[in-house]
Formats: structure tokens, sequence, C-alpha cells
């Protein structure tokens, strides 16, 4: 196991750091897993995202437990529960996320990387998809017989950087009424956002416990595990091509 933090201050939940010199460990790997009919789908992505919003709703999901984990909180793509949380013996998490629809808030979410390896399942419903980057090309899963679609890819230009700095995005879009598996290794960039209302993400955390350990955390958030390459979350235009 490696041993070494990554953060430079272990608690800061805005760390950011120097995308020009940036360079991934590793790549994503994705696999296409089914399509729904847009009746199911729907069912489907508004099942789990009424558990996030029961949660954070609830005093009880907002306020730290006897372990002193915050189960409801909040992250740039949207609204996540911790629905299953580590415990001693067992380093991993589960989360879910209800995403926002950057069309209603005019912002996207910015490249990131994580202080431990993740694996996120991707859902959308009808009317949305997810545009998922990364600063190094995906490989994506197609085993033939098996893998039902495979995801549109494309590239473009990192936004809103300093002057002299450019940096090739890769992009890849989960399709309406889809489940897209994401294995994300440590450290490793990316960024989600959903273009549309129905959009959800159900992910689990291998090394919740060891990451806090690890990088000398005081306590178990999300945020605090995550380090941002850029300052300012872009303008709509950048993950939505368009003036949506």
């Amino acid at each position: 196991m490696t041993t070494k933090g990554m953060k430079q201050h272990a608690d800061d939940e805005n760390e950011i750091h120097d995308v020009a010199a940036f360079v991934d460990p590793a790549q994503n790997v994705v696999t296409p897993v089914l399509q729904l009919s847009p009746e199911l789908a729907s069912q489907v992505v508004w099942a789990f995202a009424r558990i996030v919003r029961a949660a954070h709703a609830s005093r009880a999901a907002r306020s730290p437990d006897l372990d002193g984990i915050i189960r409801a909180q909040e992250f740039e793509e949207g609204d996540v529960y911790m629905l299953e949380k580590p415990f001693d013996g067992y380093e991993s998490s589960r989360y879910l996320m209800d995403f926002y629809d950057v069309t209603e808030r005019g912002i996207c979410s910015r490249m990131h990387l994580h202080t431990g390896t993740r694996f996120v399942r991707m859902m959308t419903g009808p009317g949305t998809t997810i545009r998922v980057g990364s600063l190094s090309p995906f490989v994506v899963t197609n085993v033939r017989g098996v893998t039902p679609f495979v995801p549109e890819q494309f590239i473009d230009d990192l936004p809103d950087l300093l002057d002299g700095v450019q940096r090739t995005r890769y992009n890849l879009v989960v399709p309406e009424n889809s489940f897209v598996d994401m294995q994300i290794p440590r450290g490793v960039s990316h960024q989600f956002n959903a273009i549309g209302p129905n959009a959800v993400i159900d992910s689990v955390h291998p090394e919740e416990s060891i990451e806090v350990f690890r990088e000398r955390m005081s306590g178990f958030r999300m945020m605090a595990q995550t380090i941002f390459l850029t300052e300012d979350r872009p303008d709509v235009t950048s993950c939505t091509g368009s003036d949506a």
C-alpha cells in the first residue's frame, strides 16, 4: 500500500494543485453496463435521488454521529449521502450522489482527483446525459456480445487556464437512460457534469479509512479527500458546448 500522502494541507476542502505540471499516474476505465427504457430508467434514478434528498432533509444525517461522521454532504457535482460508512476492519464506504443540472446552475464542476481509488456507477434518466472529462484518454471496456453500447468520445481544451497553459481534455458521454461504470485509480483526474435533471451516482470508496489515515485528516469529509486542478468553476458552455 502506498503510504505517502497527496495533500499539502490535510483538511483543506479546496486545495488546488498545478494543472500545468500535473500528470495522471494511470487511466480511468469505463464499462457500459446497460440501457433501459425511459420509464424504467426514470424510476431507478428517482428512487436513488429520493434517498439523497431525504438525507439532506434529515437533521440526523446532517449531524455528526457517534463516530463523528456526517452522512449528508455537498460536492461540486451534486448532493451526496454516505449510505454505508467504514468501520474497524472494513475501510470501504458507499455514497449516493444526486447530480445538479449544470444547465440550471450555469456553471460546470472542476477537474479534480481523489486521495484514494473510486468506483462509480453513473445512472441517467430521460432527457439527461453526463459528460465525463479527464486529462488522460479513457480505457473503454467492449466485450463482443455483452457490452450494450460504445459511448461517444471527443477531445477539447480544458477551459479557464492561465495564459500560455494548454491541456487537452478527453471527454466521454454517458447517454440517456443508461448505466455506466467507471474505475478511477488513486490520483487520476476526472470531472462529471450532468446535463439535464435526471442523473445519480452510486459510488464505492474502497479506501475511505485508509485515505483519512494516510493523509492525516481530522475526520471523514469527502471534499477534503478531493484535490482540484483549476481554481474557478467554468461557465456552463465548457461542459455543454452551448449557451444552455
